[in-house]
């Protein structure tokens, strides 16, 4: 898998220099986008058939700061499925390969009518794809 690089905007900054910790979670969206993307899922292609990936559950662990115009490598990849729920591990490093933020999220599966999707039932070539990048 080929790492997310995202160049931080100087609209990411506050009024100290230094990227708000809000735009994390939009570079973790991003990284999840593209993560997507690299297997084979594009949103495009899940939106077309009707699945959702709604955002149940986040968690940051903020190590040190960047500024504008620095980029950030973010590496993804699966901690948990089970078919329902999708643990992703997101780490987010400046050039020098220092670790900026380590990450989690959380989602679910719904199809349009807002229903709890069990991928391996109803989408089972995604299932598969799923399950054999979870880490161990």
């Amino acid at each position: 898998m080929n790492r997310y690089k995202h160049t931080v905007q100087y609209y990411e900054t506050d009024k100290m220099g230094i990227v708000h910790h809000s735009n994390y979670v939009r570079w973790m969206e991003e990284a999840r986008v593209d993560f997507l993307s690299q297997i084979g899922w594009d949103f495009a292609r899940l939106e077309e058939m009707g699945i959702a990936s709604p955002v149940t559950a986040l968690d940051c662990k903020y190590k040190t700061s960047c500024t504008f115009s620095d980029e950030v490598y973010i590496t993804v990849r699966i901690d948990e499925f089970k078919g329902v729920r999708l643990k992703l591990y997101y780490e987010m490093k400046n050039k020098d390969d220092k670790v900026l933020c380590e990450a989690h999220s959380e989602h679910c599966f719904l199809s349009k009518d807002g229903k709890l999707l069990r991928l391996q039932k109803e989408y089972p070539e995604f299932y598969k794809v799923l399950m054999g990048l979870v880490e161990v």
